[in-house]
């Protein structure tokens, strides 16, 4: 006959051991996930959210105006990550276009760069500065005379 093995007591340090590792487990995940999110997001999306309330009115009359002008906005990156910007009205070239721009990470990790640009063939403008490579959030005022739009377009 064989001998059965008695099965251990669970005691007390058993418990204490099961409770040990879950909350370090929760803990470590909370740990983690906390430094994720503060890596990847500043948490800032106006400087003051009070302020912007107030200018929000301002903003919808100017978004108004810029949908009446009809211009189509083009933004890409040629293979030396220039940004090329093509602007048109009634699907035509639209000339005497002047743009300036600012670039900046998308989650704030660097600082809002200038962004110049001159003119190319075909009614496109080119920029003087090629982008690094990474995600870019370009922030771009186009004129044409007393006319102007803006735009924000995510460049990769």
């Amino acid at each position: 006959m064989t001998e059965r093995l008695k099965p251990r007591p669970f005691t007390g340090r058993d418990m204490t051991a099961i409770l040990v590792a879950f909350f370090a487990v929760v803990i470590a995940v909370n740990v983690l996930m906390a430094r994720f999110a503060m890596s990847t997001f500043g948490g800032k999306v106006v400087e003051n959210s009070y302020v912007a309330s107030q200018n929000y009115n301002e903003w919808l009359k100017r978004a108004d105006a810029q949908e009446r002008l009809g211009w189509e906005d083009r933004i890409t990156l040629d293979a030396t990550r220039h940004v090329l910007l093509a602007v048109r009205k009634d699907g035509a070239p639209l000339g005497g276009v002047r743009a300036s721009a600012t670039i900046n990470h998308p989650v704030g990790r660097t600082a809002p760069v200038a962004l110049s640009f001159e003119p190319a063939a075909g009614g496109v403008l080119r920029s003087v500065e090629p982008l690094a490579v990474g995600r870019w959030r370009l922030d771009l005022i186009v004129r044409h005379g007393a006319d102007e739009a803006r735009y924000r377009e995510d460049l990769q």
